[in-house]
């Protein structure tokens, strides 16, 4: 399952699920270096940040705005 990070909500970090459902994950279960915008794979470890992924995502975000603000 992955996740990314919408927003920070007090102690809650709200996280859209790859259906598109929006859950709420307690920030004491998220890893240190977490933050918003990030992708987390839950595995029998628990959550981790997807480096590789959370990269190409803000790179694809990236040229969409450049794109559009060209």
């Amino acid at each position: 399952m992955r996740y990314i990070i919408d927003r920070i909500e007090g102690t809650a970090a709200v996280c859209q699920k790859e259906d598109g459902t929006m859950v709420h994950i307690d920030i004491a279960g998220l890893p240190a270096d977490a933050a918003e915008g990030d992708v987390l794979t839950d595995d029998s470890g628990g959550l981790m940040v997807d480096k590789e992924e959370t990269d190409k995502r803000r790179q694809r975000i990236r040229a969409k705005l450049d794109k559009l603000f060209k």
